[in-house]
């Protein structure tokens, strides 16, 4: 794969600008008209399979189908599904977009604690001081010991531990399977697990503006999707990934034009401690990753 820096920072731009409409978007159906998280889910990634099925070729859902990791790929959907949930229970509840987004920019942190104690992978002291800095800044966001925390300001901690959890199994599964296969699987496979959260709780719209609001919801989280898929495939993860930290701004963009909420003083410090953390781990994993490329092409050399 030729790395293509410009376009990658392009698509990943685009998928958080995006991702924070679908947010705002889903707030606002939950607000207004009363629908619950799970049907809210249900609807989004049922209609976004709808919308994504005609952008795969023949040739891709074979692919898909014969993959070594299908039983990874199961899992790793159930735990983004969990996280899913946990995210769209916090918009519905609603935690400020703002907050909820912030603290879902912890999900690098989780996942170096669990590339440490789980993966057993090598994890540098340095790393370790940058994850508890981020996770002080989310603490400083959380306010736990203030009279106005409430528990629902946990859900997208919840979500991030998650969706952490999910990102270390797509570390086996990118080795051997294309961004659009991952994509279809999280799709795919999330339909029937939706079912079974969302069918008992169903909650059916009465009037068409939250209809029109769902499948425009659904459309651009095929879109979204895609465009992450599009950006990893056409430039370096290690490279891509800090452009990810824009969907801050964005998000608390969204929220204010819609709900006028404004964010609080604490925000901006907390989120500068979790955004500086998260890039200061992805810019030491990049340069790490860099040196050991250049020492086993030394060593190969030597021999």
């Amino acid at each position: 794969m030729r790395h293509k820096p410009i376009q990658g920072a392009c698509w990943m731009i685009l998928a958080g600008s995006v991702f924070a409409i679908i947010n705002t978007s889903l707030q606002y159906v939950g607000i207004e008209y009363a629908i619950n998280s799970s049907s809210s889910v249900l609807f989004q990634y049922g209609i976004a399979l709808l919308f994504f099925l005609p952008l795969m070729r023949k040739d891709a859902i074979k692919n898909a189908f014969e993959s070594e990791f299908r039983l990874l790929h199961i899992l790793r959907v159930l735990l983004s599904v969990i996280g899913i949930q946990l995210w769209t229970w916090a918009l519905a509840y609603p935690v400020p977009i703002w907050q909820g987004i912030a603290l879902l920019m912890t999900s690098p942190l989780f996942a170096t604690i669990g590339s440490g104690l789980i993966l057993k992978e090598s994890v540098h002291i340095t790393r370790w001081m940058a994850t508890i800095v981020g996770f002080i800044g989310a603490m400083i966001i959380l306010k736990p010991w203030s009279d106005t925390f409430y528990w629902a300001s946990l859900l997208p901690v919840g979500a991030a531990l998650f969706w952490a959890s999910a990102s270390l199994l797509t570390k086996f599964t990118v080795s051997q399977d294309s961004p659009i296969t991952i994509v279809f699987y999280l799709l795919a496979l999330m339909l029937p697990f939706n079912l079974i959260l969302g069918l008992p709780q169903l909650t059916l719209p009465d009037v068409w503006q939250p209809w029109f609001l769902l499948i425009f919801i659904g459309a651009l989280t095929a879109f979204a999707q895609w465009t992450v898929a599009k950006a990893y495939a056409v430039a370096d993860a290690s490279f891509v990934q800090p452009f990810d930290t824009l969907k801050l701004p964005f998000n608390i963009l969204a929220g204010y034009i819609v709900f006028q909420w404004i964010p609080p003083g604490t925000l901006w410090l907390g989120s500068l401690l979790i955004v500086g953390s998260v890039l200061f781990v992805t810019e030491y994993e990049n340069k790490h990753s860099l040196i050991e490329k250049l020492w086993k092409k030394y060593k190969f050399k030597r021999h």
